[in-house]
């Protein structure tokens, strides 16, 4: 599996990703430009010392990151207001979990041209505008694993 942070400005949030990614063996994918610079403490403090264990790569941009999208790697967007539930689907070992900026999320064109493949994760309370990107990446993740029966685990 595949986890792609596009954009992401909060360090903690990434050093979660990235433990979780260490654990899962998830590849990582960090797409520029990065809210936070990849030495800061915050980052490595909530990455602890499993980012030697994690399997990442660094993009300048999005079209860079989609030219290394072997065929058979779909691209699922999660993101607020999609059409189907991200426990609608079935997952594939090869496929990429996208996930957008904490402040933007992903940009609505990105999500219009990719409808079919624009999941979202159920929230209760309107009052409430958003989940802890790093709560959505772990919770869509391990259920992309659960699917394939925790290969690898």
């Amino acid at each position: 599996m595949h986890i792609v942070l596009v954009e992401p400005e909060i360090p903690p949030n990434t050093g979660n990703v990235a433990r979780l990614c260490a654990a899962t063996r998830t590849v990582l994918h960090l797409i520029e430009p990065l809210g936070f610079k990849l030495d800061d403490t915050q980052l490595k403090r909530a990455g602890m010392d499993y980012w030697e264990h994690v399997q990442w790569h660094r993009w300048r941009h999005w079209d860079e990151f989609c030219a290394t999208v072997q065929p058979g790697g779909r691209l699922w967007f999660i993101e607020s207001g999609g059409p189907r539930l991200y426990s609608e689907v079935k997952f594939n070992p090869h496929d990429f979990l996208v996930f957008g900026r904490e402040t933007a999320g992903l940009p609505k064109n990105l999500l219009e041209r990719n409808r079919e493949h624009w999941l979202r994760i159920p929230m209760f309370n309107p009052s409430t505008r958003s989940l802890n990107l790093s709560n959505c990446v772990a919770l869509v993740l391990f259920e992309a694993l659960r699917q394939q029966g925790f290969q690898g685990g």
